[in-house]
């Protein structure tokens, strides 16, 4: 089998890849350390597998990396990392939108992309936008929930309390959020 090497961006950093003719997008992210995307049904019916390329969901089991050659593809690696998680990951984490964990990287991937188009979704809208991701431990109630709680926080109008419901006043009010006054960090103050 002949190789060839293609050029990618992946979480921003400019790679070229090794790939035969044959290969999935999947198939070369995993063998470069990209883990984080799941094979599952390797027929794009289940969703595991979501990234971004150029900044659009894709199914990379059945994605060919040919297709992708030249182009800039984010992986659930790419989002956040463990002590500065995304807002999307964060809220998982908060509502506890998981149990076995493995189709939680495409929906993360899929919700993303959603929140980025459609900032403040509906309960439907979410649950048509992950209709073609597939999570065999839940009813999806928490994974919705998690969606929903992520637009809140993206919204930079919006204070989020630790327990990932909105943070309150004094006088049980929602708290608002201001850039920090300090200069360089990244902090948000106000009354939370």
């Amino acid at each position: 089998m002949s190789h060839m090497e293609i050029e990618l961006e992946i979480n921003g950093v400019e790679r070229t890849v090794e790939a035969s003719k044959s290969d999935s997008l999947l198939d070369v992210l995993r063998r470069n350390g990209y883990t984080g995307s799941k094979r599952g049904c390797d027929t794009g019916a289940c969703g595991f597998c979501t990234v971004h390329v150029d900044g659009e969901p894709v199914k990379s089991c059945v994605e060919p990396v040919t297709k992708v050659r030249d182009t800039s593809v984010e992986t659930i690696e790419g989002l956040g990392e463990q002590d500065d998680l995304h807002p999307v990951q964060q809220a998982f984490v908060d509502s506890t939108a998981l149990q076995c964990g493995f189709c939680i990287p495409g929906m993360i991937m899929r919700s993303t992309a959603l929140l980025e188009t459609n900032p403040n979704p509906t309960e439907q809208e979410v649950r048509e936008a992950l209709s073609d991701n597939l999570c065999r431990c839940t009813g999806y109630k928490k994974i919705v929930e998690a969606v929903l709680d992520a637009a809140e926080r993206m919204d930079s109008d919006t204070a989020v309390a630790a327990d990932g419901g909105q943070a309150m006043d004094g006088d049980g009010g929602a708290a608002t959020v201001t850039e920090c006054s300090l200069g360089d960090c990244d902090c948000m103050e106000g009354d939370q």
